[in-house]
This record gives structure tokens, C-alpha cells and sequence, in this order.
């Protein structure tokens, strides 16, 4: 398994998603409530980055497409676009890690989702 470190948990604020680059791979990070969960940053529809999209509650809305994207499965609520790829997230002493080896989308059931509350 490959573990990637993103940015500082305390850098993440609810509703505001942050982009990253890690070589060819982009990769969102979502804040909701307690949880951090991990997608693609690009639009499966067209490139455009979720990152630069509205976040409301588990809903990621693309800013160019207006594709909706549930960020705890990957799952496109909106259209007929393809999902989205989710990927595992751990916090370690207060760091955000990102794992890109992580196969399929996650179900919402297991989630991508890493609680932060102590």
C-alpha cells in the first residue's frame, strides 16, 4: 500500500475542498463534520477540477458540468456520468495521508471517511 501526505488536518475547513497534485494523480480533500474523505479532483464527465466545485453536505458539485458526486462513495447523483474514484484517508499526529493504490470506488457503507474528533 501506498501512503501519500497531503497537508496538515488543520489546514481543511468544512465545506472548502482542497486540491492536490501528487505526480499524474489529482486528489480532493473534503471536510464534513468530523470526517475527511478523499476523490479524484477531476470531473469524470470533462477536465475540470472538483476542487474548484460547491460542496454541500457529502455533495460535491462540479464547477463547469454541474456533475453532483457523493465524496463518501464516488457515486455520480446527478447525471449519466461516471463515478468518481475515492480513496482511503488516514490521520496520523495530526497529518493527512492519502492512499492511491486503493482499487475501486470505496462503498458508502466502508467509506473513504477518517473521523477527527479525538
Amino acid at each position: 500500500m501506498t501512503w501519500k501526505h497531503l497537508c496538515a488536518a488543520a489546514k481543511l475547513e468544512e465545506g472548502e475542498p482542497l486540491g492536490f497534485k501528487l505526480g499524474e494523480q489529482r486528489v480532493a480533500l473534503y471536510k464534513v463534520g468530523d470526517e475527511v474523505f478523499a476523490t479524484d479532483d477531476v470531473c469524470s464527465h470533462a477536465f475540470a477540477l472538483l476542487s474548484s466545485g460547491f460542496l454541500e453536505g457529502h455533495v460535491i458539485e462540479c464547477p463547469l458540468h454541474g456533475a453532483m458526486f457523493d465524496v463518501r462513495s464516488g457515486k455520480c447523483r446527478s447525471s449519466t456520468y461516471k463515478d468518481i474514484t475515492t480513496f482511503p484517508v488516514e490521520i496520523r499526529d495530526g497529518e493527512v495521508y492519502v492512499r492511491l493504490d486503493g482499487g475501486p470506488a470505496l462503498e458508502a457503507a466502508g467509506g473513504s471517511a477518517v473521523d477527527l474528533k479525538p
